[in-house]
């Protein structure tokens, strides 16, 4: 495969996974600001950004309402929702040809959504409206290509990206919530902390199957072990970790190229790490420094991706 096919194959998904955490985010977000007698808007806009890893110019202006429409529709932030559904489009003209009508529809629909004036409108007077018609839409977009796209190296690269952008975005929002989950588990908290603790779920969509698992008994360190080290559940760290493991191999299995030794290491560190530690020596040690380790190594997984398979030199490739 070409690696500019891969590239646009790879940034398509990951923008499209980034656009939908987005969502997700402002949403619980902005239920929880209804709740006057909790945190400040202040406070709660202040850690979406910082869930969203601090982008530039979209600070706290006092107006919830503007703060959100700004971060939903400023086509010229490259961090805003349409920022990311624009960029994601954008990859998938640049491969047309390799890509299903059903993904390049789904995906036209999703970005005329976005740029209607009539979702601005709607936006305006029900958010959540809105935001479940995007997050609906990406999710079709996703089961588009499941179903649609032959599952040979081009799939295995949306998947990559897939994975590793949620791995990267998830370590991030618990580091930020890292200082409440510390709190000692029998610890009594108020309903607006259980309130919180549903609203951290709700942001990976991990509300009910966390219940499946632990009953609707929220401590923080069954929500950091849930999050964090589960291997079923599709939005926790360690599944998604798997997910990218499967996803390199599958590339270099039909790409009929012997598995780069750096890479194949650099995923099975952060595998075994995930596999082999428990929550009790995660919280007994530095917590935010682990998450801040997975974050580090999902950044050297891409950059020795790109090194491998985007901007590889003759020599590279004639090595592995």
């Amino acid at each position: 495969m070409l690696s500019r096919v891969a590239d646009s194959l790879y940034w398509m998904s990951r923008y499209l996974e980034r656009a939908e955490n987005t969502v997700r985010q402002l949403d619980v977000a902005m239920s929880l600001m209804l709740d006057t007698g909790g945190a400040s808007a202040e406070t709660h806009w202040e850690r979406l950004i910082a869930s969203l890893g601090n982008p530039e110019g979209l600070e706290w202006t006092g107006d919830p309402g503007a703060n959100a429409e700004k971060l939903v529709f400023d086509k010229h932030h490259p961090a805003s929702i349409t920022g990311c559904i624009d960029s994601a489009r954008e990859n998938a003209r640049q491969i047309r040809e390799e890509i299903s009508t059903e993904q390049w529809q789904r995906l036209n629909r999703l970005y005329h959504l976005m740029h209607s004036p009539h979702t601005e409108n709607q936006f305006r007077s029900n958010i959540n409206d809105v935001l479940s018609s995007l997050i609906d839409a990406i999710h079709l977009f996703k089961g588009v290509s499941d179903t649609t796209m032959i599952h040979g190296q081009g799939w295995h690269f949306i998947r990559l990206g897939r994975y590793l952008e949620r791995a990267y975005a998830i370590a991030t929002l618990l580091q930020v919530y890292q200082p409440q989950l510390a709190q000692p588990a029998e610890r009594e908290h108020s309903g607006y902390q259980y309130l919180e603790q549903v609203g951290l779920l709700r942001c990976c969509t991990a509300f009910e199957a966390y219940c499946q698992v632990y009953t609707a008994d929220l401590t923080p360190d069954r929500i950091l072990e849930f999050l964090l080290l589960n291997r079923d559940f599709p939005h926790a760290i360690r599944y998604s970790v798997d997910g990218v493991r499967q996803a390199i191999q599958s590339i270099q299995h039909t790409g009929g190229r012997r598995p780069p030794d750096e890479l194949t290491a650099g995923i099975g560190r952060l595998h075994a790490m995930l596999s082999f530690t428990t929550i009790g020596e995660i919280l007994s040690g530095d917590t935010a420094g682990f998450l801040h380790n997975i974050r580090q190594q999902c950044m050297g997984i891409h950059d020795l991706m790109y090194r491998y398979y985007i901007q590889y030199s003759i020599q590279s490739a004639l090595a592995i």
